[in-house]
Order: C-alpha cells, then structure tokens, then sequence
C-alpha cells in the first residue's frame, strides 16, 4: 500500500486545506499527474503525485485542514491486490490497539528537538489538534500545559461544523512569512556579499537580438540573469542545495526560486526547475508563464517544494541593491537591484556605463565568503558575453 501524503509546500507551510479532488478510487494514477488541490496560506496549489498505482481510498475530505504529512490518500502499487475489509466485530475485547502518533508540524518538530521538548506530549492547538511552532513556543515558556483544542466535526460535504468564515489571506501570508523568515534568521548564520556589474555588454545583446521581433518573443533582462546565475553556480555549486540533517545536501540542477509579489500583497518564490539546461528562449517564455499563474493562484505543488535557490529582482521598483533573507531549508539567495547609469571607469577612462548591483546572502554552514565573492565574480564574467549563455555563437 503507498501513502499519499501533504507535501510541504514551502518552508512557511504546516498545513493546508484541501479544496478538491481530481481522482476518485479505482482510477490510475501517474508520476507528475495533478490529483488534488490544496489552500496553503498563500495560494491554491495544484498537487501533484509521485507514485504510480491505483486509487484505493480518499482519508480527507474535501474543505477539511490538516498538517503537512498527513495521509491523503492510499493507492495499490502495480499489481497489488486490495486488502481484505475486517470483519464487523472482528477486534475482541482485550485486543491491542495501536495509538496513533500525534501530528506535529515539521516547524514545531525541529523547534521542539532544538529546545529539548518531546513534541508527542504536547496537546495541540493546530488543525484537527496537531501540533504547532506555536504550541512549542508556548510549552518552552511555561511548564503548564498547552490546552487541547477538539478538531472540528467534518459533514458530508466536506466543510467543517461550525466553522468560523476563512480567514483573510493577506493576514494568514504574512503569518507564514514572517514564521519562515524568523526562523531563517534564527537558524541561518548569514553572510552578505555584494557585487557591481557593468551590463552595456548585456543591454546591447538583448536590444539588438530583440530588434523586429513580437513582444512575446523578447527576452527580458530577468531571464538573462536567470541564466547567468544557474551558469556560474557551477563554480560555486556550495550555494545550490538544502542543509539538512545537519550538513549540506547539494543538488545537481538548479531549479530557481523565482521571488514574485503578488497583486493582493505577499510575495511567493516558484521554481523554474532545471534552468541551466534550458535555451534562453524557452526560460523566458516559462518564466513569464510562471508569472502569470502565481499572481492568478495556479501553481503546481512542485513549483513550491523543491527550489535549491532563490532569485530576487527589486530593478523594477528602482531599488539599487537588495540583501535578502534566506529560505531555509535553501543555503543562499541572490538579488538584483535596478539597472542605472552610473560613473565607471573603463579602460582607464571615466564614462557613464550602466551599472547592477547583485547581493548574494549565503549560509555559511554550507560555505563561506571566498566561495560566494567567486560565484559573485563568475556572475559578472558571464554577463559580459551574454551571447555566450545564450548560446549564440556570434
């Protein structure tokens, strides 16, 4: 039998509520295939599935909220048969009942072991009395007990009994970003790194390669950075993973966190998986499409779990620099401000060039200031033979 369980769609993510199925028992599923969708405190994300099988039972129903790991479904592996039910009155009096272990968000688990407290004898505040960050927060500064909220009553339309109206998103956001960025403040020993680029090489690439061509056949400077950073990652592959476990995890392909703000306020960071591999064009048209769908709400739960780095770009709001914050369990993120003309010399010679200035925040568990000053150097090379990343031979 395989568990199909609530992915975490981020590290600001303990729950979500699941708002529809797309699969219903005895259908076949595969790898990659969208079965249900689920509200995280940020969007509707379309989950995805990483098992194939047949469906063997719906456990949640729809409008119920549960933990992150929870188990959503069950299915039968290829060629497994269907257990057999058990027989009403079959349990005998005196027979052992295994108790379940108690939810607890992966948030308040690490918090907890980083604290000393077992999470299992804590009472639940959370969604169907799960444990949370906060629960945890609370038992470490008083010895009392946390109060057990009783999970609410589920009818058969999947809304909860007397449950209060959703509240607004806007305020949930910004609860999960603000979990997220203290605890990357908490457990990320930062280093910041900046860097000032001269991009007349760039701009002059783009403009004559975008000369004559339909707006939506244009690149855009964002993808050429894109491509930039996924290109001299290579020379510094320490920033391109996950610290887990306590120690680095690297990752063979970069899948970009791409930091989006949304119209409603909030921001949110998709990947754009496997970006040193694509042809610019390509990047640019899957940019533009990712775009689209974080600000309409209809992203893909792959899109949300697995980024290996994030990408900032405040250019359009004429920030000059920007030095973010990590998202853990990421190790580095990298910002770029806007593009301006300022003085440089060149050649020994005083002139006004157009000017970037990229930032490069970095986990110095995974490595340190040497690493990230070459992968900032390496950056700047790149971006001076931009027909080079683009694969332009001319």
């Amino acid at each position: 039998m395989i568990e199909f369980k609530l992915p975490s769609l981020g590290a600001d993510m303990d729950e979500g509520t699941l708002l529809a199925w797309h699969i219903k028992p005895g259908d076949t599923v595969k790898r990659g295939q969208v079965v249900a969708v689920v509200d995280t405190s940020k969007a509707a994300v379309d989950v995805e599935i990483w098992s194939e099988g047949v469906v063997h039972e719906l456990l949640v129903p729809v409008g119920a909220k549960v933990p992150v790991n929870t188990v959503l479904a069950t299915l039968l592996a290829p060629g497994e048969a269907a257990p057999a039910p058990v027989p009403s009155g079959a349990l005998q009096a005196g027979t052992a009942v295994v108790p379940l272990r108690r939810a607890v968000s992966p948030s308040a688990r690490r918090r907890a072991k980083e604290l000393g407290i077992d999470p299992d004898t804590l009472a639940g505040t959370g969604a169907q009395g799960s444990v949370t960050l906060a629960d945890v927060e609370a038992a470490a500064r008083s010895p009392a007990p946390v109060a057990a909220v009783a999970p609410a009553q589920v009818d058969a339309t999947g809304a909860a009994a007397g449950a209060a109206p959703a509240p607004d998103r806007q305020v949930d956001m910004r609860k999960a970003i603000a979990a997220a960025m203290s605890r990357s403040k908490r457990e990320i020993p930062h280093y910041y790194l900046a860097e000032t680029i001269p991009m007349k090489n760039a701009l002059a690439w783009l403009q004559q390669r975008n000369a004559g061509l339909p707006i939506t056949e244009r690149i855009l400077t964002a993808a050429l950075l894109l491509k930039a950073v996924a290109a001299a990652l290579r020379r510094a592959p320490e920033l391109n993973g996950f610290y887990r476990d306590e120690k680095f995890q690297p990752s063979a392909a970069v899948h970009a966190g791409v930091a989006i703000s949304l119209r409603g306020g909030g921001l949110v960071a998709p990947a754009l998986h496997d970006v040193g591999a694509k042809p610019l064009a390509q990047l640019m048209r899957e940019l533009a499409d990712l775009v689209k769908r974080a600000r309409a709400g209809s992203l893909r739960s792959s899109e949300m779990s697995d980024p290996t780095i994030t990408i900032t770009n405040l250019g359009e709001q004429s920030v000059q620099s920007v030095f973010g914050v990590i998202y853990p369990p990421q190790v580095a993120l990298v910002g770029f401000g806007s593009i301006a003309e300022q003085p440089w010399v060149d050649a020994g010679q005083l002139c006004a060039q157009p000017l970037l200035c990229a930032t490069l925040a970095a986990d110095h568990r995974a490595s340190d200031g040497h690493r990230g000053a070459l992968f900032l150097a390496e950056l700047r090379e790149l971006l001076q033979e931009p027909q080079a990343l683009a694969g332009d031979p001319s």
